[in-house]
């Protein structure tokens, strides 16, 4: 269920957000205000793109186990608003948000002086008030007036990516991670419907008053992710984050990571990193499927072999290819070093591959043409750039519709669509200056994003 163009990417003009944060499960941010807001006020706001169906929480504030509120998605792909005030659920989405190809924007306004929770909890889903269910789980029902969230209190601590009890960790991206404290406000102070494509998209938040515990975090600064900008100097403190976990992927420009909700078997191989490291387990030969499809273009992606001797392989597959085959594929089987050519696997002269080596794939769909190099020298003598010598030629060309497969057997390996989350000592970009990669991207070939795929796709 590879995606064309997955939603609320734009490829347009208009504001532009440069980074985001990659969390893997550990990582996560934290402070502690040291004065007291408004607990019972406040408006949350973050753009979320999801590494599993459960992906973990938002924020979560408070002191103990008893005290505490959570925020976020963790129970079979609703989005859920907890306190634990003697075990109080208050609410949760009628709907399910599993799409892990897309960004969405969460915003959560709270004002519990209302009356009643509907104008007291008002949940935005790009841009759409969602319907809450209340719970009736628990001492209380659902949603009380005046209740404290907890969120500002003064000596209660507020955890970005986790549950403040260490449980839910984020997996996948976030940016524009803000917090309003003193108003409850509405989804167009963060962001507005294009006017062309009808998709949500961020505006500028920089001129928004962000209160006594307010904060914005842009994750524009890869040494201090928890550095806020909003002018209260609020920071957190970082757990987890390196370098390395600040992306380009992001809501104006969705780069391509591989889909948990599009691997061929349950025996597939398991994803980390934002869906960029896959690992073999060894029971099951089989693959993950890229989250953006392509049917056009020129297009260039690299991959990281992390042990020697890997069973692991580069193809572009049909997008109909539910079998777990390699019918349909083509590409490069770094298990004996063979092309694989519609599921024939041919060749075996063309070298082994080993540990720390990067492959990268130039493929050029408007020809049926496919060039792989492994560390910079490229396979067959091949020259992407004049179309020269490819590796693969297929005379009647490329599947019309398909994916990048991501196969591993044994090990693991490490893909980069343009944002990797293995280290680049060189940092190379395609000719829109998008990307970064450890070798030269060929002229004419691109990252793969939905700002590139808009143009050339």
């Amino acid at each position: 269920m590879s995606l064309i163009i997955p939603a609320n990417s734009l490829s347009g003009g208009g504001f532009a957000v440069d980074n985001s944060a990659r969390f893997d499960g550990s990582s996560y941010l934290h402070r502690t205000p040291s004065a007291t807001g408004n607990p019972k006020k406040w408006t949350y706001s973050v753009w979320v793109k999801m590494a599993q169906e459960n992906p973990g929480y938002f924020l979560s504030a408070g002191s103990g186990t008893q005290s505490k509120f959570i925020f976020g998605a963790y129970g079979g792909g609703d989005i859920d608003i907890l306190t634990y005030e003697g075990y109080v659920i208050l609410a949760n989405t009628a709907r399910l948000f599993r799409d892990s190809s897309s960004w969405y924007n969460i915003i959560l306004a709270v004002d519990t002086t209302q009356s009643s929770y509907v104008n007291g909890l008002k949940l935005w889903v790009n841009g759409e008030l969602q319907s809450l269910t209340l719970s009736s789980v628990g001492s209380e029902n659902g949603y009380t007036q005046n209740t404290s969230l907890r969120v500002g209190t003064n000596n209660e601590p507020i955890h970005i990516g986790r549950d403040i009890n260490d449980s839910g960790h984020w997996k996948g991206y976030m940016a524009e991670c803000a917090l309003v404290n003193d108003a409850q406000l509405d989804a167009d102070q963060f962001g507005e419907f294009d006017e062309d494509s009808g998709i949500w998209k961020p505006i500028d938040i920089s001129g928004l008053t962000f209160g006594t515990n307010g904060f914005y975090l842009d994750f524009k600064d890869s040494s201090a992710f928890g550095n806020d900008v909003s002018g209260n100097n609020n920071d957190f403190t970082v757990v987890g984050l390196a370098a390395i976990d600040q992306s380009t992927d992001t809501c104006t420009n969705n780069f391509a990571t591989f889909n948990p909700l599009d691997k061929l078997t349950t025996g597939a191989p398991t994803g980390s990193e934002g869906n960029l490291k896959l690992t073999g387990n060894t029971s099951s030969n089989n693959t993950w499927n890229s989250t953006i499809g392509l049917s056009a273009g020129k297009w260039y992606v690299e991959m990281k072999v992390l042990q020697s001797t890997p069973d692991t392989s580069i193809v572009f597959r049909a997008q109909t290819n539910t079998s777990g085959s390699h019918n349909n594929s083509y590409g490069f089987d770094a298990n004996g070093s063979r092309k694989l050519i519609n599921g024939l696997q041919s060749g075996s002269a063309i070298g082994s591959t080993s540990q720390n080596d990067i492959l990268g794939m130039a493929l050029d769909l408007d020809n049926g043409k496919m060039f792989i190099h492994r560390n910079g020298t490229y396979l067959s003598s091949g020259d992407p750039a004049n179309g020269t010598n490819p590796f693969i030629v297929t005379a009647d060309g490329m599947p019309t519709e398909g994916v990048i497969g991501g196969h591993i057997y044994n090990g693991a390996v490490e893909w980069n669509f343009g944002s990797p989350s293995f280290a680049i000592s060189s940092g190379n970009t395609d000719g829109n200056g998008y990307g970064n990669f450890e070798y030269a991207v060929p002229s004419g070939y691109y990252a793969l994003n939905t700002k590139n795929l808009s143009e050339f796709g």
